[in-house]
This record gives C-alpha cells, sequence and structure tokens, in this order.
C-alpha cells in the first residue's frame, strides 16, 4: 500500500511577513532586547500593509521570537537555540480576513431576517443589548452576548448552513493569534463603540429597513476591524 502523505496545507500572509521578519532579525544584527524599527516604517521596508504586519508580529510574540510592549515598541528576544522555530507555525486565521469574511456573510443574511424577524426576535435581541450595556459598565466583557446577538439574526435568516458559517467565524475569535490581539486592543472604550454599533442594528431591524440594516452591520464588522486590528 503507497505511503499516505498529508496534503499541504497553504501558508497564511501573515506566516510569510513573520518569517521575512525573522530574517530581517538575523541578517540585521538585532541583538536581543533591541528594539525593531516602527511599525510604519517596517510596513513600508517589507511592502506590506500595517494590519497585515501587526498579525505577523502578533505571531511572533505568540512564538516568543519577540516582545510587543505597548506604548514601547517591539523588542528582539532569544530564546534557546533548541526551542528557535525555524518558520512560523499556523496559529489561527487572518483576523483581517476573518472580519471580511464575516462582513460578506453578514451583510447578506441581515436583509433576510429584516423579512423574518417578529416582535419576540425583537424584544430578545433587545435584552441582549442590554447585558451588553451591563457587562460593560461593570468592566466585564460582553462576548458571550455579542455572539447570541449575531446568531440570533443569522437564525431570523433561516439559512442554516450560514449560521453554522458564521458561529465557526465568530469563534474564531479564541484562536492563539485572534485572541491575543484582543487582549492587547479590547477594553471598555472599544467596547461602548461596539453597543453604539449594535443599538444601530437593532433600529435598523425594528424598522424592518433592510439597506439600513445591512449598512449597519457591515458599519459595525468594518469599525470593529479597524479598532481590533488597524488601530
Amino acid at each position: 500500500m503507497p505511503p499516505q502523505f498529508k496534503p499541504v496545507e497553504p501558508r497564511r500572509l501573515y506566516q510569510q511577513i513573520a518569517d521575512q521578519i525573522r530574517e530581517l532579525i538575523l541578517r540585521g544584527g538585532f541583538d536581543t532586547g533591541t528594539r525593531l524599527p516602527p511599525e510604519r516604517d517596517l510596513a513600508q521596508q517589507l511592502g506590506v500593509s500595517r494590519p497585515s504586519l501587526r498579525e505577523a508580529l502578533i505571531a511572533l510574540d505568540v512564538e516568543g521570537t519577540v516582545e510587543i510592549r505597548s506604548g514601547s515598541g517591539v523588542y528582539v528576544c532569544n530564546p534557546p537555540p533548541e526551542r528557535a522555530p525555524k518558520t512560523t507555525a499556523a496559529i489561527g486565521d487572518s483576523p483581517t480576513e476573518l472580519m471580511q469574511a464575516r462582513a460578506a456573510i453578514e451583510g447578506a443574511v441581515v436583509v433576510l431576517a429584516c423579512a423574518r424577524v417578529t416582535d419576540e426576535a425583537l424584544a430578545r435581541l433587545g435584552e441582549l443589548v442590554a447585558a451588553m450595556r451591563t457587562e460593560i459598565s461593570a468592566r466585564r466583557s460582553p462576548l458571550e452576548y455579542d455572539r447570541q446577538f449575531h446568531l440570533l439574526i443569522a437564525e431570523l435568516g433561516g439559512n442554516s448552513v450560514m449560521v453554522r458559517m458564521i458561529s465557526d467565524l465568530f469563534d474564531e475569535r479564541h484562536s492563539p493569534i485572534s485572541a491575543k490581539l484582543s487582549s492587547r486592543y479590547e477594553n471598555t472604550r472599544t467596547w461602548n463603540l461596539a453597543l453604539k454599533e449594535h443599538e444601530a442594528v437593532l433600529r435598523a431591524l425594528e424598522a424592518r429597513d433592510p439597506l439600513a440594516a445591512q449598512a449597519a452591520i457591515l458599519t459595525h464588522l468594518k469599525a470593529s476591524e479597524d479598532r481590533w486590528i488597524a488601530d
């Protein structure tokens, strides 16, 4: 019987950029504790966008090659030679691509939801928004209520495949790269902004206005992407 080989997984963009940064560190003579060039300069030098660069730096931070210090910069670490990675491992889907995929799917689903929304569903969505507000006021993460809000809209659309896709995309937030980004860039201020955006989506659904609902959900997801990745 011929040997069974696993298919080679395509390397994500952040892995490719992280490998370039590792090579830059090795060839550029950056000693342990040295600060790398600012994000803007590094992105220009590598010819990549700053969101993609940020994802790559997060991946290198997770593996221990660099340390990102808030308000200070990115510093070179010195892992033991036996643990030094040769290439960057995959630690989840690209957060940028996740948000773009969510926008494409949820922008379509919310239009379907507008035609099927009931008073009972609107009341439940209102309860979820209120629960988010309470958690934010208590300086706790409202993530679970956020998830329920988006999944309920998906369920109103009436397409079980889309519900599963939205659920999977949302839960990818728990991957190492997305969780690291969340821990660094989510706070009470960003959650309060997200709360206002959820309220706008709810108002559009209450008005049964599909175009307004679609605009509101796309505005929310683009703003979330900017806060989470590009801010």
